[in-house]
């Protein structure tokens, strides 16, 4: 049981860690979605009934990628006229308010979910929606350029 709940204490402080860059270090440090971030509040972490010692896995949507969709797919989507974002090759933890489609202009991304759920890699060319409401950690190894719409 102290052990469980040692692992608890853990998880409480890499979270509230993770805010902390978000909020002072990352590139994304100054975004409307990094204050949001700042203000919400630690969510417990939650031991599933089969295991003492397993998180819970969340049951929600998984991220979906589009590999190289053509551009009749993308002009119906409206991509060209959504805003850009970039960054450079970095590893920063990051929270979904709300869902997100993007394309991928440049790059090389993994983003692995908090929860449980698969992580994705995709890069330039792919289309990708990530699901509101999930905590992840993007892994960019090449310089990424997007088209993005949050929704």
């Amino acid at each position: 049981m102290a052990k469980t709940a040692l692992l608890l204490l853990v998880c409480v402080i890499l979270a509230s860690a993770a805010r902390a860059f978000v909020a002072t270090s990352s590139p994304l440090a100054h975004s409307s979605q990094a204050a949001s971030l700042r203000s919400l509040p630690l969510q417990k972490a939650t031991r599933t009934a089969s295991s003492s010692s397993s998180l819970a896995m969340a049951d929600g949507p998984e991220i979906e990628v589009v590999s190289q969709p053509d551009k009749d797919f993308l002009e119906k989507k409206g991509v060209f006229g959504w805003g850009t974002w970039g960054c450079p090759a970095s590893k920063f933890p990051w929270m979904y308010d709300s869902t997100e489609s993007c394309y991928l202009l440049a790059g090389k991304v993994t983003v692995t979910p908090d929860d449980g759920r698969k992580p994705a890699t995709f890069g330039k060319g792919d289309f990708v929606t990530f699901p509101a409401g999930m905590s992840c950690t993007w892994d960019v190894s090449e310089a990424v350029e997007k088209h993005f719409v949050f929704y």
